[in-house]
């Protein structure tokens, strides 16, 4: 048994002597005999395992030098990965304690990364025999061995280029074709997430160049605009456009209009002129003739030109829809058609265009009321008028009015009367009936009578006069409601006049006419819809200056008219 030992050790440090030749003619930095030194006398080497005589001792020696190489050779054609091979994304898992198992006797070695490479505490597979003294040489064979193997790796290691080992104390292995396909894979993800990274940043950058491009080329061009100021006509003004300027107009919106039907080419044209201009703050709303084509500067001062304003009519109190002459004076009192058709005249010369009192005449008498604007609380009233050329009389109020004078008869009338009954519905009108017994058309045309008959100070009496004469149908008997369908016209009438039926004298029926007999003001429309307290049906102006009597009873009545007489106020000029 003795001599088998002997000889398993001699084999031993034969072999551990050729691999120390083999190691130092490989170029190793440090002298493998230094090593041989140190495990010399290490107790700790591993005892060799009993070999029976009838089995190669060689079979349980230790593995010659070169043993792993090979080993790692077919471990990586087997699919298994390196070993020794750490990728940098999971280095923690390295710090962990490992096992390695070296040479075919399955011995395996725990390396501690905070140990020595001496610290290595062997790990049987199965327990050794004790040692004896025959076997302490062997030992110090094994360890020699170890050592050599130990070694040829850190050369071989050093030699491929000096990596130093992933492991505690652990040199790198050579000859491993699995890691190197896994370092590859890896550096070639790495190397196209860095190449995705700079295409990204290259497009970003494109991206950021063609903004700022376009935003240093919108900014030049604002620059060079502004240095040659706002957009302008050249040339001559073309026709004349219809503006309308609104109610808290600013002179940027008016600017913005003048662009908007052509008069200018910029609203900053225009604006620009405007602000230099004290004038433009005289400027009115309504409608202004502004020639088309302009500069801005001749557009202000075409806008603030005394004729430059159109369609604005002036509608007096008590004013009728058609023309009357006067029986005194021969003088033409001009009606509201008249007053409209003056004032929507356009230009001047040849180039003029008015509407005709003929046109408005003609579209007043339209059959359909709702188009010319009549309101709700009177379209079936007018739709009843007998005459239809007068179905339209009061529906246009007193006052002073602006309409577009570039639009139809048709259109220049609706407007009219629909802004005309929306001034009406602020008195009061449409709840007037709990005080008078009228509805709103009736309560109109009471207080047309009370704007032809009387003065400013007598309304509200002369409105209870006929507030109460209704209350008990008596007829009326105004001159006013006989003089409306005369040419000729005077205070005074006649008893032929008075006689004759229309559907306009109160003197021929009871109630009242068929439509109102004039524009009434607002002040005559409050006095219907209150009128004074009082027992009065009648009164008469009694002189010249408009002093006008009430009575309850028709004998002080007729004293009254006495008084008129001597006045000479009732002298008829027919």
């Amino acid at each position: 048994m003795s001599d088998r030992w002997s000889r398993a050790g001699e084999r031993s440090r034969r072999r551990a002597d050729e691999q120390q030749r083999r190691y130092r003619r490989g170029g190793a930095h440090r002298s493998a005999t230094d090593e041989w030194d140190d495990y010399e006398d290490d107790d700790t080497a591993v005892i060799p395992r009993y070999v029976d005589e009838d089995e190669p001792a060689a079979r349980y020696a230790e593995p010659a030098a070169g043993y792993d190489a090979r080993y790692d050779h077919e471990l990586a054609d087997a699919g298994y990965p390196d070993p020794d091979y750490a990728d940098p994304d999971y280095a923690d898992d390295y710090a962990e304690p490992e096992y390695e198992r070296t040479g075919r006797s399955g011995h395996r070695y725990r390396r501690d990364e905070y140990d020595s490479e001496t610290d290595i505490e062997p790990i049987a597979d199965e327990e050794p025999e004790p040692a004896t003294a025959a076997s302490r040489g062997t030992r110090a064979g094994a360890a020699s061995l170890r050592e050599a193997q130990r070694g040829s790796r850190r050369g071989a290691a050093k030699s491929a280029g000096g990596q130093k080992a992933r492991g505690a104390g652990r040199p790198a292995r050579s000859g491993s074709s699995g890691g190197r396909g896994r370092r590859t894979r890896v550096a070639s993800r790495k190397a196209a997430e860095r190449q995705r990274r700079r295409r990204n940043l290259v497009v970003l950058g494109c991206v950021f160049v063609v903004l700022f491009v376009v935003a240093g080329g919108y900014a030049g061009y604002k620059f060079i605009r502004s240095m040659g100021g706002p957009e302008d006509f050249d040339g001559s003004p073309g026709p004349l456009a219809v503006v309308q300027v609104h109610t808290g107009d600013t002179a940027e919106q008016i600017a913005q209009t003048m662009v908007e039907k052509g008069v200018v080419r910029s609203s900053g044209a225009f604006y620009q002129a405007a602000v230099r201009n004290s004038g433009i703050t005289s400027v009115q709303p309504g409608y202004y003739a502004v020639p088309t084509h302009s500069k801005g500067i001749d557009a202000v001062a075409a806008l603030l030109k005394k004729n430059s304003r159109v369609g604005n009519v002036v509608v007096s109190e008590g004013r009728r829809l058609h023309d009357s002459t006067d029986v005194n004076t021969g003088a033409r009192n001009e009606g509201i058609y008249r007053k409209i058709a003056d004032a929507s005249c356009v230009g001047t010369g040849a180039d003029k265009k008015c509407v005709t009192y003929e046109q408005l005449d003609a579209a007043g008498a339209t059959a359909d009321a709702t188009a010319l604007g009549v309101p709700a609380w009177a379209v079936d009233a007018v739709r009843k008028v007998p005459d239809r050329t007068r179905q339209l009389e009061g529906m246009i109020a007193a006052g002073t009015w602006d309409f577009d004078p570039s639009g139809t008869p048709e259109q220049i009338l609706a407007q009219l009367v629909s802004e005309s009954a929306a001034g009406y519905e602020t008195t009061g009108l449409l709840q007037s009936g709990a005080t008078n017994k009228l509805n709103p058309y009736q309560t109109l045309i009471a207080a047309s009578l009370v704007e032809r008959e009387a003065l400013p100070q007598d309304m509200s009496k002369v409105a209870r006069v006929i507030v109460n004469r209704l209350a008990v149908d008596q007829p009326l008997q105004l001159d006013s409601t006989v003089n409306y369908t005369l040419d000729r016209t005077e205070v005074a009438t006649t008893d032929a006049d008075r006689a004759r039926k229309t559907p306009w004298n109160t003197y021929a029926m009871p109630g009242l006419p068929a439509t109102p007999i004039s524009s009434p003001s607002l002040d005559a429309m409050r006095a219907v819809e209150n009128p004074a307290p009082g027992p009065w049906l009648y009164f008469v102006t009694v002189d010249k200056q408009g002093t006008t009597m009430f009575a309850e009873s028709y004998s002080e009545h007729l004293r009254n008219i006495q008084r008129a007489q001597q006045s000479g106020i009732l002298d008829s000029g027919r």
